[in-house]
């Protein structure tokens, strides 16, 4: 794999952000889209880790919103998806479709 070829992981938490925005994609709400849509568990650690390989990658953006309102309360690390993140996410659906392509005609193998 090269240096800009997106892991399976990679690829569910650039499209949670992408569905969420700016606004409202953070590393909770990227865990909740993921496990709602694809019946997968994933781990708020995994998430941290794969945001922050992403922005080494340069497919992401990342900043700390205000603290929340509650005693106490944490501020968000919000995430913004880069063209090059954008680019990538397309790249790795056209790879994926050119490998579906050839079975898709043959129900059996699929």
């Amino acid at each position: 794999m090269g240096k800009d070829t997106l892991g399976e992981f990679e690829l569910l938490v650039l499209l949670a952000a992408m569905r969420l925005g700016e606004e409202d994609a953070h590393a909770l709400a990227i865990v909740d889209d993921i496990e709602a849509r694809t019946g997968r568990a994933a781990r708020r650690s995994a998430v941290y880790v794969t945001l922050r390989r992403l922005e080494e990658k340069g497919h992401i953006t990342t900043w700390l919103g205000d603290p929340r309102p509650e005693r106490g309360g944490k501020a968000r690390r919000h995430v913004r998806v880069e063209p090059q993140g954008v680019a990538a996410v397309h790249e790795s659906r056209s790879a994926l479709e050119n490998m579906w392509q050839d079975l898709a005609t043959d129900p059996g193998t699929v």
